[in-house]
Formats: C-alpha cells, sequence, structure tokens
C-alpha cells in the first residue's frame, strides 16, 4: 500500500468513523444513559467487530453478493426492521415514571454482531475494500490490511460519541429530559436509515 492510499484511507476512515450513523448514535445515547464505563464493550464491539466485517467482506462476502444479488435485498430488509426495532428500545429505555435508568447496555458480541445489520457499515466496508485494498500482496493481506486501519481509526472516533453522551447526561437529571433525549435518539437512528431506503 502506497502512502497516498494509505493516507487516503485513514481520511475515508476517520470521516466515516466520526460522522452520525447508528453506532455513534446508540453510543451517545449508551454513554448519556449508562455512562463511559458501561459503554466500553460496546465501543469495542463496535470497533473489533466491524474490522471482522471488512475482512470477511474482503475475502468473501464481495463475491457471494455479485453471484446471488439477492442477498443484497435479503439484507436491507433485515436491516431496516432490527434498526426499527432498536429505535424503539432506545425510545422506551426510560418510562416516564422511572427515577433510574431501565436496560442494559449492549454487550461486546451485541455491539459486534450488530455490524451485521447497520447500513452504514456495509457501506464503510465495501467502499473501503472495493477503493483501497491492496491486490499485490493476496486478498487476505489486502483485507487485513483495511480492518487494521479501520481498527485503528474507528476506536477513537466512536469514543467520542459516548463521552459526548455523559456530557449531555448532566443536562438529564430528570426522567421527563432523559425520556425526551432518548425519543430524539430514536427518531434520528431512523432517520439515518434514509440513504438505505432511498438508493
Amino acid at each position: 500500500m502506497t502512502q497516498e492510499i494509505l493516507i487516503a484511507l485513514m481520511t475515508f476512515s476517520f470521516v466515516s468513523s466520526i460522522t452520525p450513523g447508528p453506532n455513534n448514535l446508540m453510543l451517545m445515547a449508551s454513554g448519556a444513559n449508562f455512562g463511559l464505563r458501561r459503554t466500553i464493550p460496546h465501543m469495542l464491539g463496535i470497533s473489533l467487530g466491524h474490522a471482522f466485517m471488512v475482512t470477511m467482506v474482503g475475502v468473501i462476502l464481495l463475491q457471494v453478493f455479485v453471484t446471488y444479488p439477492v442477498l443484497n435485498t435479503v439484507l436491507k430488509v433485515l436491516s431496516v426492521g432490527y434498526m426499527i426495532w432498536l429505535a424503539w428500545k432506545i425510545a422506551n429505555a426510560v418510562p416516564p415514571e422511572a427515577k433510574s435508568v431501565t436496560g442494559s447496555p449492549f454487550t461486546f458480541m451485541q455491539a459486534a454482531a450488530f455490524q451485521w445489520v447497520n447500513p452504514k457499515a456495509w457501506f464503510m466496508a465495501i467502499t473501503a475494500i472495493t477503493n483501497y485494498a491492496p491486490q499485490e500482496n493476496g486478498v487476505w493481506v489486502g483485507a487485513l490490511t483495511v480492518a487494521a486501519v479501520f481498527a485503528a481509526t474507528n476506536l477513537p472516533s466512536v469514543s467520542v460519541w459516548a463521552w459526548l453522551g455523559v456530557q449531555v447526561r448532566r443536562l438529564l437529571r430528570t426522567p421527563r429530559r432523559l425520556r425526551s433525549f432518548n425519543i430524539t435518539m430514536a427518531v434520528l437512528l431512523l432517520l439515518s436509515l434514509y440513504p438505505v431506503l432511498t438508493h
């Protein structure tokens, strides 16, 4: 991988990781509801789970999607349904009468598994593999190189969103404010599906 390609990949990885999307909105909600320490498994699950996904996309899945295009449609339908369910869960994390947060933050495995139904994660993985993966040393080396760059860039980026959620938490000292925040995050999560539904 040339220095120019590496810089381009790092830039793409940073921009796509730091901008709003399902992962970041959920991390912000988790930071606000559960605090930074309890959100760490969620952050690690996103970063390492997405790195694994990038590797698998580079090695296997792009060829499968080319052979069976209907699988892409099936994945899109499943993704949208799951995201709607998650939005409902976020919106209802705190009942109006509650004095403390109910539920629990995502575990490492839940966050890692979520990458497979996250439309933005798919876009990031496919774009990175098709545009930046070096081909000269074979498919595995190219996919693992891109995955490593993504993991190194993604974790600091998503951590910012969890930290922002912790800062917002100071403003959410009443159940009503926290409920309003959670509903807002749920709506934003649904709005993040717009590009998927229109393309």
